[in-house]
C-alpha cells in the first residue's frame, strides 16, 4: 500500500491537493481516492474498482488507443488558452459555474479556448450540476454562442427532471455525469429522456466492468472520465474507454496535467490528443516522493479500512 498527496496546479472541486490509496495485488496496482463529500458508503465503489484493477485485471480492449480531450479549470483566458495550445488536444471541457466565476468570466474563458483550438476544435462545458433549470437554460445559451458551437454541456443541474426540462429548452446535448456516478444504483437510472451522453467514470461506478454493464443500460453514447486521479487510476479509465464498444466523443481522460506530480515515471500525458490503452496501470515508481505525511496517512488507512468493512 502507498499513500499519496499531490498539490493540484490550480483549484479544482474546491481543493488544492489529491489524495489517494495505491493497493497492489496479483494483477497490479489500484486506485483508491474517493473525495472527501463521499461518504464511506458511497466510497464502497471506488474500493471495489480499485481491487478490481489490482486483483482481477480489464476485459479485453476493442481498439488500442483513445481520442482525449484537455480539461480547463478556473482560470483566467490567457491561462485557458495557454493551456489548451500546449495541450495537443482537438477538445476541451470548460469549467464554468464555479462560485469565483461569473458567467462573463466563463464566457470569456470559452472564447479564449475557441481562439487556441481554432474552428475545427470541439468544446464542452461541465457546470457540476451548479445550476437550477431557470440559470441553466440562458447561461447554455450564451456559453453556445461564446464558443461558437457546444459540442455539449455536462450536469448543469442536479436531478435528471431538471436536465430533462434543460435538454428541451436548449439545442446544446446534455450531458449526465453525477446523476449516474452518484445514483443509488446506476444500473437502474433512466437517463435516456434525461440527457443525450453519458459520463462515466471507473472508480465512482464501481470497475471498469460494473461501468460497461452502466453504459449498456443506459443506452446512450459514452464518454469515459477521470476522477482526476493518479497515472494508476487513469489507467482504469482507459481500459474502459477501450473495451467500450463504441467510442464516438474524446474522453476526459488527459487530467494529469491538473496535478502537480504523478506517482509514476509511466505518466499517462496525451501525445498529439491521443493515449495508448493500456493492459494494466503503470507501476507507481514515484509514490514515494510524493508521499502523504504521517497524519494523513493514517487517516486514509482509517478511512480505507472503514470502507473495507462495509463492502
Amino acid at each position: 500500500m502507498k499513500i499519496y498527496a499531490i498539490p493540484l496546479r490550480n483549484r479544482f472541486r474546491g481543493i488544492t491537493v489529491r489524495e489517494g490509496v495505491l493497493l497492489h495485488g496479483a494483477a497490479g496496482w489500484g486506485e483508491f481516492c474517493p473525495f472527501s463529500d463521499y461518504s464511506d458508503a458511497e466510497s464502497v465503489p471506488w474500493l471495489a474498482a480499485a481491487v478490481e484493477a489490482s486483483e482481477r485485471g480489464w476485459p479485453a480492449p476493442v481498439r488500442e488507443r483513445v481520442e482525449i480531450n484537455t480539461t480547463v479549470p478556473v482560470v483566467t483566458p490567457e491561462k485557458a488558452h495557454a493551456l489548451v495550445r500546449a495541450s495537443g488536444c482537438r477538445t476541451a471541457k470548460v469549467k464554468v459555474a464555479d462560485p469565483r466565476s461569473s458567467l462573463a468570466d466563463d464566457c470569456a474563458r470559452v472564447e479564449a479556448v475557441r481562439d487556441a483550438l481554432g474552428p475545427a476544435g470541439a468544446i464542452r462545458v461541465d457546470a457540476n450540476a451548479a445550476w437550477d433549470v431557470a440559470t441553466a437554460v440562458p447561461a447554455i445559451k450564451a456559453l453556445d454562442r461564446a464558443a461558437a458551437g457546444l459540442e455539449y454541456a455536462e450536469q448543469p443541474c442536479p436531478a435528471l427532471d431538471e436536465l430533462a426540462e434543460v435538454r428541451r429548452r436548449v439545442e446544446v446535448r446534455i450531458a449526465a455525469d453525477e446523476s449516474i456516478r452518484r445514483a443509488e444504483d446506476p444500473l437502474k437510472v433512466a437517463v435516456a429522456g434525461a440527457a443525450d451522453i453519458a459520463v462515466l467514470k471507473v472508480a465512482p461506478l464501481g470497475g471498469v466492468r460494473r461501468a460497461l454493464e452502466v453504459a449498456e443500460a443506459c443506452g446512450l453514447p459514452c464518454v469515459v472520465s477521470s476522477a482526476v486521479d493518479t497515472s494508476v487510476g487513469l489507467a482504469a479509465g482507459l481500459a474502459l474507454a477501450g473495451a467500450l464498444p463504441e467510442l464516438g466523443f474524446a474522453c476526459g481522460l488527459g487530467t494529469i496535467s491538473l496535478l502537480a506530480g504523478d506517482v509514476s515515471t509511466g505518466s499517462l500525458s496525451p501525445v498529439d490528443g491521443q493515449l495508448p490503452v493500456p493492459r494494466h496501470a503503470p507501476e507507481p515508481d514515484l509514490a514515494d516522493a510524493v508521499a502523504a505525511p504521517p497524519e494523513l496517512a493514517s487517516d486514509w488507512r482509517d478511512r480505507l479500512a472503514r470502507v473495507r468493512a462495509l463492502s
